[in-house]
């Protein structure tokens, strides 16, 4: 048995909510880039060239690429050999709330969601946990602004519906929130399982590499289709027109009801932010 304590967990959080926020990976960066090559309107070309600016400002200067520095979505995958000296929820909190403060990053989060009073301190955090294998601990942190997570959208499809169901839902909700969500995009999609696994699913398809085919060949014929789909409406970055709306569409499927077909949809920004680390334990 191996065991890891709340403090370094809760340092590794904050660092990586202020790296986040500020340096957009490689894989994003790399989309920008080609987006900019690939777009064919002089406005779209002269909008990516901006975001380009911005990514590079960011980084060099140690700013926030956004104003809207996020909800704190973390992903944790931890050991089943490897136990955590303290409470996991309450480490990951104090590492969020620590790099919000010390970043100097927007708190954005409300104790509840009728009377809206700022907690102060960006906290709590949305977690999932997965159990997985060995004495590791996989974090990443995924700040979501709410300008794209408002678009999202989620619809239990009749089976009936089938494929082409899902392709008019997919693009129905792309082509309703236009520029709202400062295209390009990711389209996270999640399919089968329940209304709120779907949503999940939906949700850590954005944490993909951009661009890279999900495993499963259904799944990879559908991302091809529904990326020509959405790149078909025109709404271009930041909704000025253009061919690039979407960097890539991400499928993740799970098995389903006999009766339903569960799909849902997060779109991420052209600023798709998540950074991660990998943490090793210490021998009893």
């Amino acid at each position: 048995m191996h065991t890891i304590k709340g403090e370094r967990i809760t340092q590794a959080v904050a660092q990586l909510f202020i790296r986040a926020n500020r340096e957009l990976p490689p894989d994003v960066c790399a989309a920008l880039a080609q987006a900019a090559q690939r777009e064919e309107s002089p406005l779209g070309r002269q909008m990516l060239a901006s975001l380009v600016e911005n990514a590079r400002l960011a980084r060099t200067e140690q700013m926030a690429i956004c104003q809207d520095t996020g909800m704190a979505v973390v992903f944790v995958e931890l050991g089943r050999e490897l136990r955590v000296v303290g409470d996991l929820y309450e480490a990951i909190n104090a590492g969020v709330a620590a790099g919000y403060r010390e970043g100097y990053l927007r708190n954005s989060i409300v104790r509840h969601p009728l009377d809206r009073v700022n907690t102060g301190d960006n906290t709590p955090a949305v977690v999932h946990l997965l159990l997985t294998p060995g004495n590791k601990l996989k974090i990443t942190a995924a700040p979501k602004g709410f300008g794209s997570e408002n678009m999202g959208g989620i619809a239990l499809l009749k089976p009936a519906q089938g494929r082409q169901g899902v392709v008019d839902f997919v693009t129905g909700v792309v082509s309703a929130a236009g520029a709202n969500p400062c295209p390009p995009v990711i389209v996270g999609v999640g399919l089968g399982g329940t209304m709120e696994y779907a949503a999940f699913l939906a949700k850590r398809a954005l944490l993909r590499e951009v661009g890279a085919p999900a495993a499963n060949p259904l799944d990879r014929e559908l991302e091809v289709e529904l990326e020509r789909e959405v790149n078909k409406l025109g709404i271009g970055p930041q909704g000025f027109g253009g061919r690039v709306t979407a960097f890539a569409v991400h499928v993740e499927s799970y098995p389903t009801h006999i009766a339903g077909l569960p799909v849902a949809v997060n779109l991420n920004c052209h600023a798709a932010r998540h950074q991660e680390i990998v943490l090793e334990g210490e021998e009893e």
